[in-house]
């Protein structure tokens, strides 16, 4: 009760701190159109984030270990939060500022153009992509390779249960938990990637087959389609891959294929209604029929005159089909029928690893080894979606 008591006064406080910010505004402009105009939820939000930056400022100054010695995780894992926010953001401007100063003349104009946000999502990108490609060289050891010392702690320290060859600690049977993240870039990203890429030909093709062709065709694809989409996604595809598990037996690797197979197919089914609303849109244009009456064939007619302008809508729903792709197969693998050992992935690795958040009392790196892989999905998805956000903006004409 007392929490309660203690969030209505919070709020109390705000709402009359926003009242004070917005008549001593008006007061000391003049009653200026900015704070004559302003609603009251508008210097009530003012007022939050004030009191919001000001209480995450004294969090940050709070020691992380408390006069008995027992270490703050909360405080902890809130300065590695801000740490590690800081650091990105000023790689990103670095990054920005760099593209600016290097390469063709169209780059150092897209860096221009660019806002930190989408510098940021390009960067991270990068920085996953080149991990991905080169997680057999950046890994110490391999994803599967099994070590005698089980659940060494992270930091390498021998007198607290560390071990110096395995810095982030090995998991419950002695594989080195550093490689397997790495790793699980590779495996995890790469697969989402190849996912994705399958379910936007599949889709994409068939949606602009049925916005050229329209008749039965369209009629029998959008109604596959509807009752496929009438069933949550997440939900069909645990259904699926439970049946799938029974027809892999001891194939693990098939499992994986299955897997890439059904989420391509689920997925499929809403690039095909946003590539067939826009093949609509498209295929009435004048230089679509002049291309009829030339007579260009099917396959020129979608490739060549309605996919060129359709690209942009695409390009952008591809960075968010990849997220919801990425997303889902974490959430398999979580759950057991996703990518199955001994292959790395991140999903995987927060199941396994839950159970270390016990020790946050006593080692916040140890509490933090499941957060690592959780927060590797998020930072990856937050980043397309900056990126994808900045291509909407330019695609849609709007200006800054």
């Amino acid at each position: 009760m007392s929490a309660l008591v203690w969030i209505v006064a919070a709020l109390i406080g705000v709402a009359a701190l926003g009242w004070a910010f917005r008549f001593a505004g008006r007061a000391l402009s003049g009653n200026a159109p900015r704070f004559r105009d302003m609603p009251f939820a508008v210097a009530f939000g003012y007022a939050l984030a004030t009191a919001a930056l000001v209480f995450a400022i004294w969090y940050y100054l709070q020691p992380p270990v408390s006069e008995a010695g027992v270490p703050n995780a909360g405080v902890t894992f809130f300065r590695w939060a801000v740490q590690g926010f800081v650091a990105f953001a000023i790689a990103a401007f670095l990054f920005r500022l760099a593209g600016r100063s290097v390469g063709t003349d169209s780059s150092r104009k897209l860096f221009r153009q660019m806002p930190l946000t989408a510098a940021f999502g390009i960067l991270v990108i990068l920085i996953y992509a080149i991990t991905a490609v080169f997680a057999a060289w950046l890994a110490p050891y391999g994803q599967a390779e099994v070590f005698a010392q089980v659940n060494a702690l992270p930091g390498g320290n021998a007198a607290t249960g560390g071990n110096p060859d395995h810095l982030l600690g090995t998991d419950q049977i002695g594989r080195d938990l550093l490689s397997r993240l790495l790793y699980g870039a590779q495996n995890t990203v790469g697969i989402a990637f190849a996912t994705t890429c399958i379910a936007f030909f599949l889709g994409g093709t068939l949606g602009f087959l049925a916005a050229t062709m329209q008749g039965w065709l369209d009629q029998t694809l959008s109604r596959i389609v509807d009752v496929l989409m009438a069933i949550p996604s997440l939900i069909f595809a645990l259904l699926l891959m439970t049946i799938a598990s029974a027809w892999a037996g001891s194939e693990k690797w098939l499992l994986t294929v299955y897997m890439v197979l059904i989420i391509a197919v689920i997925d499929s089914t809403r690039v095909f209604r946003l590539s067939r609303a826009v093949g609509m849109n498209i295929v009435v244009m004048d230089y679509i029929e002049a291309a009829k009456l030339r007579g260009e064939g099917l396959p020129h007619l979608i490739f060549k005159e309605i996919l060129p302008n359709a690209y942009a809508p695409l390009l952008a729903e591809f960075g968010l089909r990849f997220c919801f792709v990425f997303l889902t197969i974490a959430a398999l693998s979580f759950l057991g029928v996703g990518i199955q050992p001994p292959l790395a992935d991140w999903g995987t690795m927060v199941r396994d690893l839950a159970q270390f958040i016990n020790f946050a009392a006593f080692s916040p790196l140890t509490a933090a080894l499941p957060l690592m892989a959780a927060g590797a999905i998020a930072l990856l998805t937050v980043a397309v979606n900056f990126v994808v956000d900045w291509m909407l903006h330019r695609s849609s004409g709007l200006k800054e």
